[in-house]
């Protein structure tokens, strides 16, 4: 029959089903009714071919503990191959709920309390907060920003800090949350040959691969043979199908000895299978789902394009930063000289927004919002628009 789930024009009210983006604005201290762009998931329907295996897995009628066989493997190492020229083998493959998830296992199997771990601010805050939480250092490499809006590693001090601090744990962001930069494969070697040089283990975040603007995302592990030795990388379909709610994300240990410590921590943390519906949903989606996602990748790229085009015309003081990957939009507003606190209630109470304050990135994220434009036209322009007349009358009430 083909894909059925491909107008994303289509405004589906996620109001009332228990959506975290939309049901918990006052229970996280914002206005009822406030517009939200912030969370990273898709206001678009998922792929027919998921919902589809969902009702299939429904209509059963029971839900007992579930695990894959080979052809989930076998879906997943094709999907690897073809899009990131990856081969992967079945003994490096763990499942987890989630990579926030994998990213705390890896805090408390490789690391100890008082130990720091490098990250590279502003950056996905649960970074931070699985650090902080496990009672281990945060050691920011901070990413530098250029004039032409731009970011950048200092390699310097990313040698510097792991000399320095005894960094043993690496914290990768590719393609980078919030910024949108997709490291170069220079870049991730230049990295890369600095943790192999002080042993460095390198926990990459890749859950936004499939979202890259130009050419392909260079997954880590796949640039050297010595990298596999050093490696945890981080994938998900929850980013790219719109499926995080069913809690399923596949990392990847070539590593013997390291994917043991990995799994050790897994089990003394009592988990064992995962979601049913979760693994329904991954075959499904690695297995059908490429037709949806190269139309949704479409759509979400107009989007961007939009939203460059709408703030160079009618927003001129706030700064873009090109997303070379990822649905999320990094803004600059650091040029209305605004507090903190100015700055959420004029996005907040004034505009009516709920994105993501810069400032839970890293203290290099203060005077930024991080904008999700994976949703409808009609509902980025809305939100656009309530800006935009949030601006202006705050630019009036100064005047006077």
């Amino acid at each position: 029959m083909g894909e059925k789930n491909l107008n994303f024009d289509e405004v589906i009210n996620r109001r009332h089903t228990n959506c975290l983006k939309y049901d918990f604005a006052v229970r996280r201290g914002k206005p009822e009714g406030i517009l939200p762009l912030w969370v990273a998931d898709m206001d678009f329907r998922i792929s027919s071919y998921i919902q589809e295996a969902l009702i299939k897995q429904a209509e059963h009628g029971v839900y007992g503990y579930s695990e894959v066989q080979d052809e989930y493997f076998q879906v997943l190492k094709s999907w690897m191959a073809r899009n990131f020229d990856w081969r992967v083998e079945r003994r490096w493959l763990i499942k987890t709920p989630g990579i926030v998830f994998a990213l705390a296992m890896a805090v408390k199997a490789f690391t100890q309390k008082g130990d720091g771990i490098l990250i590279q601010q502003p950056v996905y805050y649960p970074f931070s907060e699985v650090v902080e939480d496990n009672e281990r250092r945060i050691v920011d490499n901070t990413l530098i920003l250029d004039e032409n809006g731009a970011y950048h590693i200092d390699f310097e001090d990313f040698e510097k800090k792991i000399v320095e601090e005894g960094v043993k744990l690496f914290f990768l962001c590719n393609p980078q949350n919030p910024t949108g930069r997709v490291f170069t494969k220079e870049e991730l070697m230049r990295m890369g040959d600095i943790c192999l040089k002080h042993q460095v283990l390198v926990v990459s975040d890749e859950i936004h691969a499939d979202f890259v603007w130009k050419g392909r995302h260079q997954v880590f592990a796949n640039l050297k043979e010595e990298y596999k030795k050093i490696s945890v990388t981080c994938t998900s379909p929850s980013k790219t199908f719109n499926i995080a709610g069913l809690q399923l994300s596949n990392i990847f240990i070539p590593d013997t000895a390291i994917r043991r410590k990995f799994r050790k921590q897994i089990a003394a943390a009592g988990y064992s299978q995962l979601n049913a519906a979760g693994l329904v949903a991954g075959e499904a989606a690695y297995l059908y789902g490429g037709e949806w996602l190269t139309a949704v990748r479409r759509y979400i790229k107009d989007n961007i394009r939009f939203t460059r085009h709408y703030i160079e015309q009618y927003l001129p003081e706030i700064r873009m930063t090109e997303p070379e990957g990822t649905y999320l939009v990094w803004l600059d507003f650091r040029n209305l000289q605004l507090t903190d606190e100015e700055l959420e209630d004029l996005i907040i109470h004034k505009a009516g927004l709920w994105l993501d304050s810069g400032a839970i990135f890293g203290k290099s994220g203060q005077g930024f919002q991080r904008i999700n434009v994976a949703c409808p036209r009609q509902t980025l322009t809305k939100a656009l628009d309530q800006l935009r007349r949030a601006m202006r009358e705050n630019k009036n009430n100064t005047r006077k």
